[in-house]
């Protein structure tokens, strides 16, 4: 990526601050837990970490080490090749599975490169934000010849990470005094993705970030990062740039928008970013768990009442996903849609 093209400098007031913030961070939760006893205790304690934070981290989740280090070892190999070689996996404007060193968060482009696959290969997608198009698309993976290893790897994680995103899922509901299997069919054809992030050391990291702060759109993000460091979050409490610091073999946890939505707002779906740094590369590994493209996201009926009125009107995950992946795709005039458009006057 050679010097910080103005592409990359974030506006003034965007840009990282060296931190001298010393704090406990978010919770870490270990999930080896048995009986019902326990299962209620581990759900109450996720539920604290969704209202205060929107973030936690996960011990003890299940996941084997020793795939999770295949991965990131196909992950470093693949961004380690040729960028010649990288592009023939190229994303493109009909399918944005595969390769990408050119994306925009607030139209800011983002200092880093992106591999990204869908979990249901093939998932099925509106063709267009507009509502009243009905045609549906269907994307599938793009796999890259090199590393050989690089397609049956990434699938064989994705299963795993799944199974915990829908035990997680669970425990969430749970949280909300739901039953456990309230959102699971929301998530039948499910839209997620996995993405492999790979931030190079940058010459002026005080003038670019990794990603520019965002929230998530869908409704959890299960997140794998290296001892790098770089990932942050806004504190609700006061607005400041927490860190968070890297635990080996833990899961970086988050409550996406669409969760935030059907919680009433009882959990929040916290803002964040990542800062690059001169040194050393970063990777890390989001699977981002998204519902299936028909469903509609409004409040939960069992959490709305008259004295705690639904805080958003309904909207179509497919078209709101569709809206924000065409900006994620290249700079627009206009910014993306965020969940905040489909406020009520209730919520003020």
């Amino acid at each position: 990526m050679g010097g910080v093209d103005q592409a990359f400098v974030q506006e003034p007031e965007q840009r990282p601050k060296p931190s001298t913030i010393e704090v406990d961070g978010i919770p870490v939760i270990d999930m080896s837990v048995s009986g019902t006893g326990g299962i209620e205790k581990l759900a109450s304690e996720i539920g604290n970490a969704c209202r205060k934070w929107g973030f936690f981290q996960v011990i003890n989740h299940g996941v084997p080490l020793e795939l999770r280090q295949r991965v990131e070892k196909v992950a470093k190999a693949f961004f380690d090749l040729p960028i010649e070689e990288k592009r023939k996996a190229k994303r493109d404007e009909l399918n944005f599975t595969g390769y990408h060193d050119e994306e925009h968060t607030k139209n800011v482009r983002d200092w880093k490169e992106v591999f990204d696959m869908l979990i249901e290969d093939p998932t099925f997608l509106p063709a267009s934000p507009d509502p009243d198009d009905e045609e549906i698309r269907t994307y599938s993976n793009k796999w890259p010849e090199n590393p050989p290893e690089f397609r049956e790897t990434c699938q064989e994680y994705c299963r795993e990470v799944e199974k915990l995103a829908f035990k997680l899922l669970e425990l969430i509901s749970l949280s909300l005094g739901l039953p456990a299997n309230r959102l699971s069919d929301f998530f039948k054809h499910q839209t997620g993705m996995l993405r492999l992030n790979y931030y190079p050391p940058c010459p002026s990291p005080e003038l670019a970030l990794g990603v520019g702060r965002h929230r998530d759109g869908g409704a959890l993000t299960v997140l794998a990062q290296d001892d790098v460091g770089g990932l942050q979050i806004r504190r609700q409490s006061d607005g400041e740039w927490i860190p968070i610091k890297p635990i080996p073999n833990a899961y970086i946890i988050n409550i996406a928008d669409a969760l935030q939505v059907w919680s009433n707002n009882l959990y929040v779906s916290a803002e964040h970013r990542v800062v690059v740094n001169s040194e050393r590369e970063r990777f890390s590994i989001p699977l981002f768990f998204f519902p299936s493209h028909y469903v509609k996201v409004k409040p939960l009926e069992e959490l709305v009442n008259e004295q705690n009125p639904a805080k958003y009107k309904e909207y179509s995950w497919g078209k709101f996903y569709v809206n924000r992946t065409g900006s994620n795709y290249k700079k627009l005039e206009a910014k993306n849609l965020q969940i905040d458009h489909f406020k009520t006057p209730e919520s003020e």
